[in-house]
């Protein structure tokens, strides 16, 4: 047999002795930024015992840290299900063979697509009563939920829609020669197929929506980045220590959320086999409506 991948060849002496050393190079140059990184705060004084030693009493974590995170895993997890479901439906409505259900599903999606989700919020919280002319008070809990919710939801229609795409032609008509409707073919062959090849991309975006809730802090939600830059800094004057300390508390929860993650893929591709291959989340806000897919036909 021979030793070539399809994808790619395997790399002889040379090619393996050269990514050796391109790698040991890699690695001194990180460690060297490391190195200097932690020199310079060491001669700022950030590593003095006194700046880091809130973060050691349980106070600080009871009444500012754990009411912080609290606050952030809320409004992620409201606005994850939320955008679950505005991206199933329009992702949907955008392979639908009606044009009066495709085209203006299309242009929902790619209009919150293309909006900054930081200005998304601030026109959630501020627009009614700038339009009304009344005094509407939109909580900021509110307005980071459906802010989060629109955008997010709007990149995973487009993920919805790829991965049902994804699946092969042959899968849906061989539901119709069944006897199936579009309904059924559906629900029961192209959803569950195009769910395993969609979990990465939902996945990835999810970790993505739990770091937006941080924007939270610049219409006074008291969420977990307004704690650990705002207050506790304000009380104990630790900028520094404490956004390392914050950091790491996101740094786990993407963690557990990505472990959580690959264990719900690999149990689905047991329990399911599919031919769609994996979907990746799209980079960017396109243009024009999106045409009937294939799944729809």
């Amino acid at each position: 047999m021979s030793t070539s991948s399809v994808l790619y060849d395997v790399p002889g002496p040379r090619a393996r002795l050269r990514n050796n050393v391109l790698t040991l190079v890699s690695a001194v140059v990180i460690l060297g930024i490391g190195y200097i990184v932690v020199r310079g705060l060491a001669d700022k004084g950030q590593f003095a015992g006194k700046l880091w030693e809130p973060f050691l009493r349980g106070d600080v974590w009871a009444n500012q840290i754990i009411p912080g995170l609290l606050a952030t895993v809320q409004a992620a997890a409201l606005s994850a299900v939320l955008a679950l479901i505005f991206g199933m439906v329009f992702g949907l409505g955008r392979l639908s063979d009606h044009a009066w259900i495709r085209v203006p599903s299309g242009w929902v999606v790619e209009f919150f697509r293309a909006i900054p989700l930081l200005l998304l919020i601030f026109f959630v919280q501020f627009f009614p009563a700038t339009a009304s002319g009344y005094t509407v008070n939109v909580p900021a809990f509110a307005a980071v939920v459906i802010g989060l919710t629109l955008y997010n939801g709007s990149v995973l229609a487009e993920v919805f829609r790829a991965g049902i795409l994804a699946v092969p032609r042959g899968q849906s008509e061989a539901g119709y020669a069944i006897g199936l409707r579009k309904g059924g073919v559906m629900r029961l062959i192209l959803l569950p197929q195009a769910t395993t090849a969609m979990m990465p991309a939902i996945v990835s975006q999810m970790v993505v929506l739990l770091k937006d809730t941080a924007l939270g802090w610049v219409i006074a939600y008291e969420e977990l980045l307004n704690f650990g830059l705002k207050q506790i800094p304000a009380n104990f004057g630790n900028l520094i220590p404490s956004a390392i300390v914050i950091s790491l508390v996101y740094i786990a929860i993407n963690l557990v959320l990505g472990y959580v993650a690959i264990r719900l893929e690999r149990r689905s591709r047991r329990s399911r086999r599919t031919p769609a291959g994996p979907v990746a989340a799209p980079a960017a806000a396109g243009v024009g409506g999106a045409t009937p897919g294939s799944g729809m036909e």
